[in-house]
């Protein structure tokens, strides 16, 4: 099962990922444009497995490139307050 078949799992990764980035000194802009990246690669590359990602990939698809950056750092916050 990969993680990103149930987007609770998905959440989970991402906040594993950001504390390393956090603990390896990484200041928050690399790791928003990190996020950026991470996200138009699954939006190009990966099919949603979910309601949730398919949610964001519509999301992103329609966005320009600033909303796509605020859907990256919203993600960053939703996976901080966990």
């Amino acid at each position: 099962m990969s993680v990103l078949d149930n987007f609770e799992q998905w959440k989970d990764f991402l906040a594993d990922r950001l504390q390393q980035a956090q603990q390896q000194g990484l200041n928050q802009q690399v790791i928003a444009d990190v996020a950026y990246q991470i996200g138009d690669y699954l939006a190009k590359q990966v099919d949603p497995k979910n309601p949730e990602e398919r949610l964001l990939a519509d999301l992103w698809s329609v966005a320009d490139e600033q909303e796509q950056h605020a859907i990256a750092n919203m993600m960053i916050k939703l996976v901080q307050q966990k």
